[in-house]
């Protein structure tokens, strides 16, 4: 069961919730999660398993893509809708091409400040712990990437808007932000991430369809296998005596009409298609395995 399964998180639940429901539908310790998402939203969340979890380290810099709904006219302390209003409600009607101009401002490279409640560490603790307890919370804005913001409807109070970003950009500050340029404050009211990685909705399975195929005994149906992950990483199939050689820790050639030369990572796949390693350049042509399943 070395792989990974794409979960439809649902409302309410914190990410590590969910690693643990997992634990228990695949009856294994090892099941990690590929990027937080807050409890309130839904959405993409996918989770490794089994020696897959080694795999963890190439998804850090993932881009997500979110559907997102912003409510402007309150703000709140948390900047969705899960925190104390902050001030009295203020009538307010968006439209399209307003919040468009806005949104310019976040397009792009931009410096972004994470809010106090969120799993930022600071000297170890997440900041919503130091937060909840009125310490003082020190953050330093951390530079992320808008590629777009899409402006999908406008209805009222309320916009609905798609984005590409970076890893670690945070849509709730967007959406505060948002308000603050409207002078009538805003939140995040509602937050679907469509897209997380190489991993979409459409693949996305929910905590009851995975512990039905479980019961079922049909599990490994809703398993991306981990030689199917990082299809982004050319591969290299190798055979039985060189999977032995790199399970020593010995360096391994790629095809140069397989592999596009000077390929930084390369996946050492087994006759079978199973992952073998990820194994980084060395030489032109020549891989050294660095995280072998």
């Amino acid at each position: 069961m070395d792989g990974a399964f794409v979960v439809d998180k649902p409302a309410g639940w914190t990410s590590h919730d969910v690693v643990n429901k997992m634990r228990r539908i695949a009856r294994t310790r090892r099941v990690g999660h590929l990027g937080t998402l807050d409890p309130m939203a839904t959405g993409v969340l996918p989770l490794v398993v089994e020696r897959a979890t080694r795999l963890s380290q190439y998804y850090v810099k993932s881009d997500k893509v979110y559907d997102a709904v912003i409510r402007f006219g309150r703000a709140t302390d948390t900047f969705d809708a899960e925190g104390t209003p902050a001030g009295e409600d203020q009538p307010y009607t968006t439209d399209v091409a307003t919040v468009d101009r806005m949104l310019d401002s976040f397009r792009g490279t931009i410096l972004q400040m994470p809010p106090r409640i969120s799993a930022k560490k600071i000297d170890g603790q997440p900041a919503y712990k130091l937060a909840r307890k009125n310490l003082e919370v020190k953050l330093n804005p951390v530079q992320v990437t808008v590629h777009s913001a899409d402006v999908l409807e406008c209805e009222a109070n309320k916009v609905r808007v798609k984005v590409h970003c970076s890893a670690g950009t945070y849509l709730r500050v967007i959406a505060h932000e948002l308000g603050q340029a409207a002078g009538c404050g805003a939140y995040l009211e509602r937050l679907v991430r469509l897209r997380s990685g190489d991993f979409t909705i459409e693949q996305a399975h929910t905590l009851e369809r995975l512990a039905e195929l479980a019961a079922a005994e049909r599990l490994e149906e809703a398993l991306i296998p981990a030689g199917q992950l990082l299809p982004g990483f050319p591969s290299e199939v190798v055979d039985m005596v060189t999977e032995g050689q790199i399970r020593n820790g010995r360096d391994f050639r790629a095809s140069p009409f397989r592999v596009t030369r000077n390929s930084p990572y390369v996946k050492a796949l087994g006759h079978d298609g199973a992952l073998v390693c990820i194994g980084e350049l060395k030489l032109p042509n020549l891989y050294h395995p660095i995280t072998v399943l």
